[in-house]
């Protein structure tokens, strides 16, 4: 079983901030769109996936740092009781539902995105086990309670406006059944959400589903916090005489006011159309203006001719 600090490298101190980071670094690296060659890099993800897991919930890292429970969940006491060994429900990757391999498709809404089953032994609530009294023996050790199924890690690609607009992502699991999965505010690259119940069947319960997000990029959209960027054209004749522009957001399309004499750089901000915040409200959308000239226009070339502008555009850079 692995450290699971070792795993995502990180030190027994490391902050929940220090964790979180080094887990998006290993899961960018090592997604399995990114590595569709290379089962060992899926293997590995599994592996930095499930640490996550275990150090991203506060109980449960604290039960390993005590020595209560080992890298893969499972209760760890003396002579082997608690362990995944004895009763056959030990940790580690298995073939998903359906079978045939490590990765299926995870079906939304027409546009396709990965899904790996990875899977982790869980054992909720269960003691330290061991036994109790005197020289009687083990009569009087605890076994804990009954395990719970695997958990079943997903990988989820979300398009940025959905992303944006926390538009509800329809998948289909692995045992068949599609639900609408409502996207968190203030959903980024590496979020995970846990679907309660939706794992592999136990003694004790079903697991649970680990979704991490993936959101994509976009053609002209970028993402700056909670705010998104946009650089929009703007010919020579709305730049120097002004008026009224249209321009795209995450939702719809709005007029922009395009002030008279305006230069490439310039930046206007519409409040309220950026990303969901986690404590509540939006982010904005920053659009900067770029004037874009064509290319051998010959009455355009007439005019700077004709046409002699006295200033020094430069003159503030010393030259």
């Amino acid at each position: 079983m692995a450290d699971p600090y070792q795993t995502l490298g990180v030190s027994r101190t490391a902050s929940e901030a220090d964790i979180k980071k080094a887990y998006r670094k290993l899961a960018k690296e090592l997604h399995p769109d990114r590595n569709k060659d290379n089962p060992k890099a899926a293997e590995k993800f599994s592996q930095v996936t499930n640490a996550y897991d275990l150090l991203n919930d506060k109980d449960k890292r604290a039960r390993f740092d005590r020595g209560e429970i080992d890298g893969d969940g499972n209760p760890t006491a003396p002579f082997g009781y608690g362990g995944g060994a004895a009763g056959g429900f030990g940790g580690g990757a298995r073939p998903g539902p359906g079978g045939g391999g490590f990765r299926q498709q995870f079906d939304f809404g027409g546009e396709g995105a990965d899904m790996s089953d990875i899977f982790e032994g869980m054992f909720g609530g269960a003691g330290r086990g061991g036994f109790s009294g005197g020289f009687g023996g083990f009569g009087g050790g605890r076994r804990g309670t009954a395990p719970k199924g695997n958990n079943i890690a997903y990988a989820l690609k979300v398009p940025f406006i959905d992303a944006a607009t926390l538009s509800p992502q329809r998948v289909t699991l692995g045992d068949g059944k599609t639900i609408d999965l409502k996207l968190p505010a203030g959903v980024e690259t590496g979020t995970q959400m846990r679907l309660a119940g939706k794992g592999e069947p136990g003694p004790g319960g079903a697991g649970d589903a680990i979704v991490t997000i993936e959101v994509s990029s976009h053609p002209f959209f970028t993402r700056d916090g909670d705010d998104v960027r946009l650089d929009l054209p703007l010919s020579l004749t709305e730049a120097v005489l002004g008026g009224q522009v249209k321009a795209p957001t995450v939702e719809r399309p709005v007029m922009l006011t395009v002030p008279k004499g305006t230069t490439s750089g310039k930046t206007l901000r519409l409040k309220g159309k950026g990303f969901h915040k986690k404590n509540g409200g939006r982010g904005d959308q920053l659009i900067t203006l770029v004037i874009d000239i064509p290319a051998d226009d010959a009455e355009l070339q007439r005019f700077a001719t004709e046409w002699k502008d006295g200033r020094n555009p430069r003159a503030a850079m010393g030259v």
